[in-house]
């Protein structure tokens, strides 16, 4: 008899086809009502889309899941990645930047994360009757210079304005489309047994600079927003070791604990984690300690998180290292080939919990 771990790696359309009867079959929604939960990129999202928006729209180019989808335009020889987003932060400005200059770096990091260098962004705002004309010059203007400091370009748009208390000041939506630059398989069916998990610095500083801004908290900390855009990094990355890097991933909503989660489920592998190789910032870390929080599962904005064959780890974390947003880079757990669709936690203490997915939306409009 032939063990799972003897087995031949399963080819993508498989492991898709296997999400799609999934859906089909085994997933019901119970929930009577949207609730913030399903906005937290966490357990509830999770269930919305699996319940509602997976069976409606079901494709092979949907139901891989990733940041982007990727595909090729007819006799051309390239492939694109497209994603979409849609920023409802608030406060609209806070430590560290701002809700333009988040919708640019938010939709880049997905166009990165699928290997894709990103080209041109669309712009649409939602802007409710009495905002501030000086806020939203400030918004644009950062937005803009962020898609320049990028090389990114928004060349389309859309406005509509809506009756006052009716969209909290600013909505943003955003499309992008970018070209991939990768010739190999990546996105998160792609993670394999024996597998390393690399991290580019810093976990929960964009939840927790946002969180501490609307809150008006009197916790004495300079935690900023980690927003910025990972694109150059991620080219560095497939450069040195081309072929090696098998996914990766930006963990915003739902931060570290959901991002790893989403990838043990669709690869149907184990990943194990050791909290103390996992850098989080001290001012991070006093914050979630007084609020009750785990930064585990705080959004991040600016971080990349990459699963890398174990013969290239050395070289990718390296280029990591050598990189301005990757200078805390560190090299946080592996992937098991068991018990699938579960990440575990080596505790500072020397114990092992299992880490799940968020529950609830302890920090709401994050992004």
């Amino acid at each position: 008899m032939v063990t799972k771990t003897q087995d031949p790696i399963t080819t993508v359309l498989d492991k898709i086809e296997r999400v799609r009867q999934h859906r089909r079959k085994k997933f019901y929604l119970r929930d009577k009502y949207v609730t913030l939960s399903h906005g937290s990129g966490g357990k509830a999202s999770h269930n919305l889309i699996e319940g509602i928006f997976g069976p409606a729209f079901s494709n092979p180019l949907l139901d891989a899941m990733d940041d982007s989808a990727t595909f090729s335009i007819n006799g051309s020889g390239h492939r694109l990645a497209f994603t979409t987003d849609t920023f409802v932060v608030n406060p609209l400005f806070f430590p560290g930047g701002d809700i333009g200059q988040l919708a640019v770096h938010g939709t880049v990091n997905d166009l990165a994360s699928a290997g894709a260098e990103p080209l041109y962004l669309s712009a649409g705002f939602i802007l409710e009757e009495g905002f501030p004309i000086a806020d939203l010059r400030c918004i644009v203007d950062s937005m803009a210079q962020a898609a320049r400091d990028a090389g990114v370009t928004i060349i389309t748009g859309d406005t509509k304005v809506v009756e006052r208390g009716k969209a909290d000041g600013l909505f943003i939506n955003t499309a992008g489309v970018g070209l991939v630059c990768v010739d190999w398989p990546m996105g998160q069916l792609q993670a394999r047994p024996g597998d390393k998990i690399l991290l580019s610095g810093p976990v929960g500083d964009h939840g927790i600079a946002v969180m501490l801004a609307r809150e008006e908290l009197e916790i004495e900390t300079d935690v900023q927003s980690d927003t910025a855009a990972l694109h150059t990094l991620m080219l560095d990355l497939v450069t040195a070791v081309p072929g090696a890097i098998h996914c990766l991933k930006d963990p915003t909503r739902g931060g570290l604990a959901t991002t790893l989660n989403e990838i043990a489920i669709a690869s149907e592998v184990a990943i194990a984690l050791d909290e103390r190789l996992i850098p989080v910032r001290p001012g991070v870390r006093g914050a979630c300690e007084i609020l009750g929080l785990d930064p585990l599962t705080i959004a991040n904005e600016g971080k990349l998180l990459a699963v890398v064959a174990p013969e290239a780890t050395r070289a990718a974390l390296q280029t990591m290292r050598a990189h301005p947003l990757g200078h805390d880079a560190a090299l946080i757990g592996e992937v098991r080939a068991e018990p699938e669709a579960m990440v575990f936690l080596r505790t500072e203490l020397g114990g092992t919990r299992v880490l799940d997915m968020l529950v609830g939306d302890p920090l709401p409009r994050i992004c």
